[in-house]
């Protein structure tokens, strides 16, 4: 009864979120004391299947068909589900994309189960997992306990578990062939969903400076876009600012714009509101900045600075850039 994940690739590339859900079944099957297997779907997956066997899992399970060259939610559900028969996982996970959105909730109804979505942390106690999922835009927090044999099925919240966190090994490499008939999968082919096109990706910055509505006036953020500059990241913002229209809503982190887990995280001005932590919490270092000292923020952050920031962060600058010369 092992913990299956089901990773995700797009263009010949891995999902950077399957590589923290594999982190997370890693985790998961340890506390579980079984094994960790992985399997993605699609057709040439030979090499993405040996990528994966470099990493610590018990078989790494590449589901080859032709019916697969192209995403459908027919044919993924057939080719999971011929696959979680033959293997009889206790537990399948799956990055929370747009794709598994699409196909899981079916998969796991084939087996009278519900998908367990947008997991943001999972334990095991008594030998039973239990799932951590938010409520009502992240203001309630509910364990979802599995009961019964498996498979039970959940997906995982971006930046969760970091990608970091995976252990390497050496797994065998298994081809599996679901015997799909093509005549049975009723969707034709589409490209694969994509965002508006963003002229900032904060998901891709390493460092990234947010600023909130502690700033007080628009005209007065060109200070901490300035210490954006300085640290070479980029500049980013809670929703009351961009809800004001100071920044452009593409800079938004928090459960109603980006989900970032940037090496270092600068939250300026920003009290700490769950909705916004949702996007951030993933974050490997997260600095704040606040004059309060009972903000929530504080709570999360690894560095807190309890300050004016009009008097911290041109300071800030200055001995950053004193540091460069």
């Amino acid at each position: 009864m092992s913990v299956l994940a089901i990773l995700e690739h797009q263009s010949g590339k891995l999902h950077r979120m399957s590589w923290e859900t594999l982190a997370a079944a890693q985790e998961l099957a340890a506390a579980l004391g079984t094994d960790v297997e992985v399997a993605l779907a699609g057709s040439g997956i030979g090499g993405l299947a040996a990528e994966l066997a470099g990493k610590h899992a018990a078989r790494v399970w590449a589901v080859e068909d032709a019916a697969l060259e192209n995403y459908t939610a027919d044919g993924y559900t057939a080719a999971i589900e011929a696959l979680i028969r033959k293997t009889t996982p206790a537990l399948v996970l799956f990055p929370h994309t747009y794709q598994t959105r699409d196909f899981a909730p079916k998969l796991a109804t084939r087996f009278e189960r519900v998908l367990i979505s947008d997991v943001i942390a999972a334990r095991v106690e008594g030998g039973t997992p239990v799932f951590v999922r938010q409520l009502f835009q992240g203001k309630l927090n509910a364990d979802v306990r599995t009961e019964g044999a498996g498979p039970h099925f959940a997906s995982l919240q971006a930046g969760a578990w970091r990608a970091e966190a995976v252990v390497a090994g050496a797994a065998p490499v298994e081809t599996f062939a679901p015997g799909l008939d093509a005549g049975k999968i009723r969707q034709k082919p589409e490209p694969p969903f994509r965002e508006s096109s963003r002229a900032v990706d904060l998901t891709a910055a390493d460092i990234i400076v947010s600023v909130g509505r502690g700033i007080g006036e628009k005209e007065k953020i060109a200070v901490v876009e300035e210490l954006a500059r300085a640290l070479g990241g980029e500049l980013a913002a809670s929703r009351p600012i961009c809800d004001a229209g100071w920044l452009p809503m593409e800079r938004q982190v928090g459960s109603s714009g980006q989900t970032v887990s940037p090496k270092m995280y600068m939250a300026v001005g920003i009290s700490g509101a769950i909705q916004h932590l949702v996007g951030m919490k993933g974050s490997k270092t997260i600095v704040a900045i606040n004059k309060d000292a009972n903000a929530p923020i504080f709570e999360v952050a690894d560095y807190g600075i309890v300050g004016d920031l009009f008097e911290v962060v041109p300071a800030l600058i200055a001995e950053i850039k004193k540091a460069k010369s």
